[in-house]
């Protein structure tokens, strides 16, 4: 008798193992815990860059006040299911660091070509968390205004699409690395 999980495709048979592991360990979980807040300040920094700027180079102690300034100007903007998109970007960012971290790991022990097979991934995450905010600090705002729902469309692809690629990794501890 076949279950619902095994009639999935494969990448969502992982994606319960690969959302679990950041669980694993204290030192996981501090890793994708630091990681998720990081990318959720650079997400919603980069919202208003020339703000931020202002703010930062006025006084750099201001961070904490252009974190909530700017979250509460996201959530007018765009309104909850928008802050709800970037903070899961930022949450699934922070778990693509624990896989990241453990892939590293992994490929420096068994050969440097490998390992320059992870770098780029991990890479490829940070910049697939903050796609939107990459228009603003463009100078593209004017674009995302322009995409549809504005820009909540764009934010729930790249959800999407870290989903699958964790899902694809499972748990990196069982991962093969070739």
């Amino acid at each position: 008798m076949s279950t619902t999980r095994d009639a999935a495709p494969g990448w969502l048979r992982g994606l319960p193992d690969a959302l679990g592991y950041p669980l694993t360990s204290d030192g996981r979980l501090v890793t994708a815990g630091v990681v998720t807040v990081l990318a959720y300040s650079v997400l919603v920094l980069s919202t208003f860059p020339q703000f931020t700027i202002q703010l930062l180079t006025r006084n750099p102690a201001d961070l904490l006040y252009g974190i909530a300034a700017l979250t509460r100007e996201t959530y007018l903007s765009v309104g909850w299911l928008g802050l709800l998109l970037v903070v899961t970007y930022a949450l699934l960012t922070g778990i693509a660091a624990t896989h990241a971290i453990a892939l590293f790991r992994r490929a420096r022990r068994t050969s440097a070509s490998t390992m320059l097979g992870v770098v780029p991934g991990f890479l490829a995450a940070g910049c697939a968390s903050c796609g939107a905010g990459v228009l603003g600090a463009l100078g593209f705002v004017g674009a995302m205004a322009a995409l549809p729902f504005e820009g909540n469309l764009l934010r729930l692809g790249g959800i999407l699409l870290l989903l699958f690629f964790l899902g694809r990794t499972g748990d990196p501890q069982t991962c093969s690395i070739t």
